[in-house]
């Protein structure tokens, strides 16, 4: 239960007033990036309006005088936060049935403030409304980050009223925009087909893009978009860009709506399906961070604000970055004693790898985990294949010069566990119902403090088997459905969703609060947990468990519209590809991988003495360049859905004096056809060396020679990638 903020508020004594009259004195409040502004409209004991949301204007004031022309009993205002009752009729940020069953929230003015945070490039925006007859209070809360240009808000909703109210929509926010047209650009897959794009043209009505997962929450969809204002055209240069990111590990919803304005309503928030919450008298409840940002240079200007805005606020520790690594679990699977993992570690020093990761299977005595049908939930060392101990393996890497990294899946449990005997009651499920299996597992109630402490104690106890542990992947492989929670009162049960969530909050605030410097992985079978929220906590993400080079194309293409490169976990794997059984050229492999933070997922053993040394050589170069993926802008020449079969990808470093391009051919083309990369973000009066990496010899007329970044730019290059699976990485560095 926390306090109020302003318990003072009369607001129940005033009348309700309508929206913004001409006669009432007007307040512009200026949220602002260097590049962006947020602008509201206020005056007491009103509706707070926005008035725009876009490119920056430096002087506001002008627009006290603005007026919509729409008729306000219309119901299409642009407020700030709708509410159901707001003389509203498009879908409202904040559906509340109030203690006396009045359903009906006005939302009135009261105050705002705004100061400069500790990180003066930081400003925060707080604007207090209460609604005009019920003692419900809403704090909006905007955090503008300068030189990012990304203004992100949540809302804290506070009931001072008699007994409980039940809030039945509570997004994080609402953002109108007004354009001749609206192109939608957004996420969705399944498993090992994560981070496909779509591009939608949105018309009147409404089109919600949602997750009712709960723990894999972006397998199919992400809390993520691209919005192309004015424009039928995706252009990753040119145009008007708004973009938006939820950092939400549940439930989630993303609402477009146009309505007989041509006006565009987003709501973006935790997915109000199912999850009605009491609030009881004192308590207050605060909605997830939702991300925007505005860019005039296309969908790449966007991505760019993103990427750095998450390497420098929404990444724990995002200057740093996962080294590269061998992963156990496709080239040992289950099936592994301490002789296969240090003969891995061995090979994985020898060719110039800088950790070595043991995945699952290294746990449960009783159970003991030698496939995924038991064992889950019993974190002792399995005896039987590791009597040496963790210790032995994680000391064996560190003699051979590599971090070391281990596995866990602690918010799981088989049923075939002492800790499913123990605890039946920490199981998500409902009384007198069965308890759904997915991959012979059962999901555990994060809702429940006795859990969360479990959780907590898992990761704990994992990182006291061996001073020398560097880095945790933390896995989660399955959804949560047919929900039902012990530790829940019986009309709370639809608090679980939200719940959860915070449940899993919980406890990595306490994981970092002791382990602040260990590496941790977000893993969900893949790419379920890519999104800002678990990224707070978390150094990275796996992208997708399909590490197939072909298909890795548009998973990573999709991924980065949104999320930086820094994060990306990308394997080369074995031929034939244990997801898709393609069979692809070494270098195809790795110049893939090499787009983001390299690692591999095989068994050196079945690599011949040619890839061995490609290998050696391929990682080398990484490390060479690796600071520009990390850390550089990123350009996206082209697409993987282009129709020429070509795509490109560049990293540029800040100052422009070095980059790093990425092209690959996704299928035959022809001998008659040629792609023409046109180099982005170099400065036009430098001078360029480009030199090829990851071949024997030079292989295209430009290799080796200089050419300044305006010509780069202007005519490009032409590397003739005319076959399937031909690749090619440039290094440019200014002379």
């Amino acid at each position: 239960m926390k306090k109020l903020l302003f318990p003072g508020l009369l607001c129940a004594a005033l009348l309700c007033a309508g929206p913004l009259a001409a006669a009432e004195p007007v307040e512009i409040i200026d949220i602002h990036t260097d590049d962006v502004s947020l602008l509201l409209a206020a005056a007491p004991d009103q509706a707070v309006s926005v008035l725009h949301f876009g490119g920056r204007i430096t002087d506001p004031a002008p627009l006290k005088e603005y007026r919509s022309g729409r008729w306000p009993d219309y119901g299409t205002e642009n407020l700030i936060y709708p509410t159901m009752g707001e003389r509203n009729f498009r879908e409202p940020a904040l559906r509340v049935t109030h203690a006396d069953g009045d359903l009906n929230t006005e939302l009135r003015y009261v105050s705002h403030e705004s100061r400069t945070l500790a990180d003066a490039n930081v400003t925060q925006t707080v604007v207090r409304m209460s609604d005009c007859v019920q003692a419900l209070d809403v704090e909006l809360r905007f955090t503008a980050y300068a030189r990012e240009n990304v203004i992100s808000t949540h809302a804290v909703i506070r009931n001072r009223e008699k007994g409980p109210v039940m809030l039945h929509s509570f997004y994080s926010s609402a953002l109108p925009l007004e354009a001749e047209s609206y192109l939608l650009t957004h996420l969705y897959g399944a498993w090992t087909r994560e981070a496909q794009v779509d591009h939608t043209l949105l018309t009147h009505g409404t089109k919600s893009i949602q997750s009712t997962r709960e723990v894999r929450t972006t397998h199919t969809e992400n809390p993520a978009f691209l919005l192309t204002l004015g424009s039928r055209t995706f252009s990753e240069e040119y145009g008007e860009v708004v973009a938006g990111a939820l950092a939400w590990s549940g439930n989630f919803r993303l609402n477009f709506e146009i309505d007989d304005s041509d006006v565009l309503n987003i709501l973006a928030g935790a997915n109000p399906f199912g999850s009605e919450y009491r609030l009881a008298k004192g308590e207050s409840f605060t909605t997830p961070e939702m991300i925007y940002t505005h860019s005039y240079r296309g969908a790449g200007g966007a991505s760019r604000n993103l990427h750095d805005w998450a390497r420098n606020y929404g990444i724990w520790h995002g200057d740093t970055y996962a080294p590269t690594l061998l992963n156990s679990w496709e080239g040992a699977y289950f099936d592994f004693d301490a002789r296969t993992l240090t003969a891995m570690i061995d090979d994985a020093a020898a060719m110039g790898l800088e950790m070595f990761v043991l995945d699952d299977g290294w746990f449960g005595n009783k159970y003991p985990r030698n496939d995924s049908r038991a064992g889950l939930g019993d974190w002792e060392v399995n005896r039987a294949k590791l009597p040496e101990g963790i210790d032995y393996i994680a000391s064996y890497a560190h003699e051979k010069g590599l971090k070391f990294g281990i596995w866990i899946e602690p918010e799981m449990v088989n049923p075939n566990s002492e800790l499913a005997h123990k605890h039946p009651d920490w199981v998500v499920r409902t009384p007198k119902r069965d308890a759904p299996q997915t991959r012979t597992q059962w999901l555990l109630d994060l809702s429940n403090p006795a859990v969360q402490d479990f959780v907590f104690g898992v990761f704990d106890r994992t990182m006291q088997l061996s001073d020398k542990i560097d880095y945790i992947k933390w896995d989660a492989n399955r959804n949560a459905n047919n929900v039902g929670s012990a530790w829940l009162p019986a009309d709370e049960q639809s608090h679980f969703w939200i719940d959860y969530a915070q449940g899993f909050y919980k406890v990595m605030e306490r994981i970092r609060a002791k382990y602040p410097d260990v590496l941790i992985q977000a893993c969900a079978s893949g790419g379920g947990r890519v999104e800002y929220g678990a990224l707070r906590y978390f150094n990275e993400v796996w992208t997708s468990d399909n590490t197939e080079a072909l298909s890795r194309a548009r998973i990573q293409y999709g991924t980065s519209l949104f999320y930086p490169a820094s994060v990306m976990g990308s394997h080369v794997s074995i031929v034939p590809n244990h997801q898709s059984g393609n069979i692809t050229p070494i270098k195809f492999r790795f110049d893939m991988a090499c787009a983001g933070r390299l690692g591999m997922e095989l068994q050196p053993k079945q690599m011949t003495d040619q890839e061995k040394d490609f290998a050696r050589q391929a990682i080398a170069n990484y490390k060479e360049y690796r600071d520009l993926v990390m850390h550089g802008d990123l350009y996206r020449l082209g697409s993987p859905y282009d129709e020429s079969g070509c795509y490109g990808l560049m990293y540029v470093a800040k100052d422009r004096r070095r980059a790093v391009l990425f092209t690959y051919c996704l299928r035959y083309q022809g001998r008659t056809q040629i792609p023409k990369f046109r180099l982005q973000g170099l400065d036009p009066e430098t001078e360029y060396c480009i030199r090829e990496l990851n071949v024997d010899k030079p292989r295209f007329w430009f290799d080796g020679k200089t050419f300044r970044g305006e010509l780069l730019r202007e005519a490009g290059i032409n590397p003739q990638l005319s076959r399937l699976y031909d690749s090619g990485v440039f290094l440019l560095e200014a002379r």
